[in-house]
């Protein structure tokens, strides 16, 4: 059962305030994109890993692998306009062999070996899964500025990546979203839009996406930490 990741590495990261993309900037000395490759490269459940990276950045991105001796990377294909559109074009570029496929943000470089494994093996069990954690805050919905209602905390969950899922699970997604205009935020809203179940794994706090310059301060303090 051949397991293929797909980093989605195409977003312009506008929020980090930098003329360098998020993905690009370094943390311990290594761009926050080789951080996170080099963990999926690590992982056994893995065969091969597929970037979705922005087309002026392509041979930037190859030189990096390069650079950096990256193992695992099978492809380097150009995104589109929305992460959807970004993650669409990588299913369509994996190897014909592959029977599940992760998907992960480039810009959470802080994910372990141990949480991609157990995402995998429950999307091998189930289908599809997701990483994430309860929430620690109270969640409020709120509508021009005024509270309309708290929500139980105790049911919700901050959704990470990796994702993953059987094949045929997420290009069906994908498929019925281009032909019936559905939009996830990430896959498995996707996926769960398409009417399939979706597990969830917990996942650590400590795997934060980087997109303002607060994150990448938090993220060399975790990065220091484990290997301190």
């Amino acid at each position: 059962m051949q397991t293929e990741a797909i980093v989605v590495a195409a977003g312009k990261g506008t929020r980090m305030g930098t003329d360098m993309k998020k993905q690009y900037l370094p943390l311990a000395g290594a761009p926050i994109l080789v951080r996170t490759l080099q963990t999926l490269a690590a992982c056994p459940s893995i065969d091969r890993i597929l970037i979705v990276a922005a087309e002026e950045d392509l041979d930037y991105v190859q030189e990096l692998v390069r650079e950096h001796r990256v193992e695992k990377i099978s492809r380097i294909v150009p995104g589109g306009q929305e992460r959807q559109d970004s993650v669409l074009y990588g299913i369509k570029a994996v190897h014909p062999e592959t029977e599940y496929i992760a998907v992960h943000d480039a810009a959470r470089p802080l994910v372990t070996v141990d949480e991609v494994e157990a995402v995998i093996e429950t999307a091998k069990q189930r289908g599809a899964g997701t990483l994430g954690v309860p929430v620690k805050d109270t969640i409020k919905r709120v509508e021009r500025g005024q509270v309309r209602e708290t929500l139980p905390r105790e049911q919700l969950w901050a959704v990470h990546t990796p994702q993953a899922f059987q094949r045929e699970v997420l290009e069906e997604a994908h498929r019925r979203s281009q032909l019936e205009g559905g939009f996830g935020t990430d896959d498995a809203s996707l996926v769960e839009w398409a009417g399939y179940p979706v597990r969830m794994v917990q996942g650590s706090y400590e795997n934060i996406k980087i997109t303002t310059p607060e994150d990448l301060i938090i993220a060399e303090t975790l990065w220091e930490k484990r290997k301190g």
